[in-house]
């Protein structure tokens, strides 16, 4: 696992448990507001967390800490990602797992292999738009949306509200999609991109 990050304790990013929040390393979409671009543009990467390094913490906080969030960067492209939450979960963590939805298979195997237990997901914009962050085959996010809709876990879906890019129709489009389910639309700080 390519690891940028540890938050060691976090009262917001798992709704109802104190967690930690690790952040791993890359990104497949490339969004003009992105608040960890030292996560995803591998010119900026800081040091990388050793895994053995992350487990010797979690193995001190199983009676602090009730979940564990991964996030990065994009988690679902890290080949070994599935045996990595698998040891967490040995743990007995709740895990949370942040995605842009790129990699259904893998959210598929995690959900029918009961290693997450929430799962938040990032809908850029509506699909004619979604170029501008992502370069890949669309029916990728169709697919993760729907599966995580129809996976019963406890879940969310998010949208920052870019309004450089996208408009009140945008939005309305987005809450269809994700009918049903939990949408938050979030305000959108622009930051600097070296």
């Amino acid at each position: 696992m390519k690891i940028g990050g540890l938050q060691k304790l976090s009262l917001i990013d798992y709704p109802g448990a104190p967690a930690a929040v690790i952040f791993t390393q890359g990104c497949n979409m490339a969004c003009s507001y992105c608040h960890n671009p030292q996560l995803v543009y591998p010119y900026l990467f800081e040091r990388s967390f050793d895994e053995d390094e992350i487990f010797v913490f979690l193995s001190k906080r199983t009676k602090l800490l009730r979940g564990i969030v991964i996030t990065g960067g994009e988690p679902t492209i890290q080949k070994d990602l599935l045996e990595f939450i698998t040891a967490i979960k040995n743990l007995n963590f709740f895990i949370k797992l942040d995605t842009n939805g790129t990699n259904p298979q893998i959210l598929q195997e995690l959900i029918a292999k009961k290693l997450i237990d929430f799962v938040a997901m990032d809908i850029k914009s509506s699909m004619e738009k979604y170029n501008l962050f992502f370069k890949g085959d669309l029916n990728l996010i169709k697919q993760s949306i729907n599966i995580i809709k129809s996976s019963g876990l406890p879940s969310l879906f998010r949208t920052t509200y870019d309004t450089d890019i996208l408009n009140e129709k945008d939005l309305s489009e987005i809450k269809d999609v994700t009918s049903g389910s939990e949408y938050i639309i979030q305000k959108c700080k622009k930051m600097t991109i070296m």
